[in-house]
Formats: C-alpha cells, structure tokens, sequence
C-alpha cells in the first residue's frame, strides 16, 4: 500500500517555542501550514527553560530581537486568547566583584542603552536595596533593568501557542528535495509543501545533513537546581553573579531555582560539587536562600553554536528550504520576532537578521559572538 500524503504551503519541524511562533507567523500572513512534532508541544530544549526574558544582551542584535518579543509576549494573553498568562517585570540584576567584571557589564550596559534598553549600573548600596537580602560587602557594582523579567507559565505560553495551529505527532526520518517542492518521510505518512522550516533544536543538523549542509550545532548540558513552592517571596529580580558562576531566582509558583553556571561532566558523579558551588555563592550573596531545601536536580541541554547565536534562514542552493536553530537558551526569550522574521524569509522578504544570522557566517568568518549568555 502507497504512504499516505499529505500537503501544505509550509511545513514546519519541531514544536518548540521557535518552531511555534514560525507558524503562528506564517498562519497570520494566511499560508496554511502543518507543524510535525515527534515527542510533544515543547517537550525539547523548551520543556526544561523558565520562561525568562531579558533586554540585557551582549550585541545590538539581540537587545533588537528582545525588545519586539518582550513586547508579544506581555500581549501573549490577549493575542492569543488565554487570559490567565502573564509577564512579571521583576528585574534581573548582575552583580560584579571586580572591577574588570564591572567594566565589562557597564560596557554592556552602553550598547544596551544605544539599542533602546532602559539598563543601568548600579552601586553596590542600590543593589542592596533592589533585591533585599543581597550581601553587598564583596560587590564593586551591578547591572539592572527593571523591564527583564518571566512569563509565569511558560510551559502554558507555549501550550496556548499550539492551539492556534495544526500540529501533528509524526518523527521526521528524511528531508527530501521533490520536483520543486520539499518532501518529508515521517511517520505518519509523507508531507509536501513549497517550503519547509526546520525549527527542530540539535536535531536540525542531523535532518539538513544528508543534503550536503553541515550545520555546527552541537548539544550543551545545562543543570538547575530547584526547591520545593515555597509559600514566602524571599528573592524578587533574578540574580546573576558571573564571578561565583551563580544564578538564582524565585519563580512564580513559589520554586527557587538556583544554577552552577559553569556546571559541567556527569551529574551522577558532579552534581555534589556543584550543589556545594551552590550552597558557598548563596553563603556569600543571598544568605536569605541559606535554608532553602534544592532538592530537586533538573538537566536538559542548550542546542549552541561557536557565536552562541542562532542559524536562522534559507538554506543556500536549497530553494525553498529554511532553519530556525541552535538558540544556546534563548530560544524563548526571543522566539516571537524570530518568528515574524524566518516567516517573511519564507515569503521571499530578506531581513537584515537574516543576513547576519545565516548559515555562511562560520566559514565566512562572520561571527557574532554573544557574550551574555547564562
């Protein structure tokens, strides 16, 4: 018996937070589209992130590409018809312990400034007052904006995202080139459309590589550790402490979840170093955390690239065929003007971005390192 076929003006692979905002861009410009996804709505790289959103970006490009989706998503309930989401400006604020560090952030904070981001530096005396509990002794200065902040339920963000669309449960197993058009052997049958995105995490390059297009995205653990709700607000802005390799923030439903930023190797073997990495910067810094139970170890994985920025794009000598890849965390955070950007790219409209962030850049020596990654 023939597989099933089925078509579509543009498919999409992958039901992460990018591949879903792609569709919900390209189904607002009025091109039917199908997203195949072969575990669940944001079970990838998006399953595991939460829900942040920030301005304070390392390049222009990225404060750019942070304003327009801060903007959507503190709109997120009203586009898209689910009233109880919600975004919470508490702030993230990076503490410096030396004065290279602190350099290094204010100089951040310039470029943030020329691209629109109301960032500051900060005392060490102000830093106490914005996140109450902070230990100020050892710091020399801090960054803050008060416009960076969290969707609430992101995991329910990205849910409300895919109802507005047509996702199917299918794993890709080729991306193949049709007479003009693209094919895709799935599970679930075979998908033609004139166009297809591949917005599929790590896995894009695996799925793009039989067609002679190597890609460097490569898999890069990531391990947080979070407590129980803890019914007291004990931490308001999110604090990042690059000298300490220390991140900790209270989330909406109550959990703290503090970070080893520099955590690396086997967490069966490593995770009691980093516990103890943990335990010394909250000594240090955020005593009031000092009795909170982290007993819960969650790991998961950045899909990053050498610049830490992601490939976006049509593919070269690949008509039709598009990427939407290795994101390095900040997928979500970044997701609805990305989307707005890749579905034009699709329509054939080329984006400055797109031009930056397209898949050449490496070999070309085009870099755009972002330095501002946590």
């Amino acid at each position: 018996m023939a597989a099933s076929r089925s078509s579509a003006d543009v498919l999409v692979v992958g039901a992460g937070v990018v591949g879903l905002s792609i569709a919900l861009a390209l189904r607002t410009r009025g091109a039917q589209v199908v997203v195949l996804e072969r575990a669940g709505v944001g079970e990838g790289q998006s399953g595991i992130q939460p829900g942040g959103i920030r301005l304070q970006w390392g390049t222009t490009l990225n404060c750019r590409l942070a304003i327009e989706s801060r903007a959507w998503w503190t709109t997120a309930g009203e586009r898209l018809d689910a009233p109880t989401l919600a975004f919470d400006s508490c702030g993230y604020l990076f503490v410096a312990h030396s004065e290279a560090v602190l350099e290094r952030l204010a100089a951040a904070v310039r470029l943030q400034n020329a691209a629109g981001v109301p960032s500051r530096v900060v005392s060490p005396m102000e830093a106490g007052s914005l996140v109450p509990g902070l230990r100020t002794e050892s710091l020399v200065g801090a960054t803050y904006c008060a416009e960076d902040g969290y969707m609430d339920e992101p995991r329910a963000a990205i849910a409300a995202i895919a109802r507005q669309l047509d996702v199917r449960h299918a794993t890709v197993d080729a991306v193949l080139p049709d007479g003009g058009a693209w094919t895709l052997d799935t599970t679930a049958g075979r998908f033609t459309a004139p166009s297809v995105v591949v917005a599929a995490g790590a896995d894009t390059r695996a799925l793009v590589g039989p067609l002679g297009v190597d890609l460097p995205i490569e898999l890069e653990p990531r391990h947080l550790f979070l407590s129980p709700p803890i019914r007291e607000r004990l931490l308001g802005p999110l604090v990042v402490a690059p000298e300490l390799r220390f991140a900790a923030k209270q989330l909406h439903g109550g959990r703290v979840l503090a970070s080893d930023l520099g955590a690396a190797g086997d967490p069966e073997t490593e995770a009691p170093a980093w516990r103890r990495n943990v335990r010394a910067a909250i000594s240090d810094l955020l005593p009031i955390l000092e009795y909170v139970e982290l007993a819960v170890l969650v790991s998961g994985a950045y899909d990053v690239t050498p610049d830490r920025q992601p490939i976006l794009g049509p593919l070269p000598g690949h008509d039709g065929l598009h990427v939407a890849a290795g994101f390095s965390g900040h997928g979500f955070m970044i997701a609805p003007a990305v989307g707005r950007i890749v579905a034009g790219g699709v329509a054939g409209e080329r984006d400055t971005v797109l031009d930056i962030l397209d898949s050449r850049r490496f070999q070309e020596g085009r870099t755009v390192p972002e330095p501002q990654v946590i």
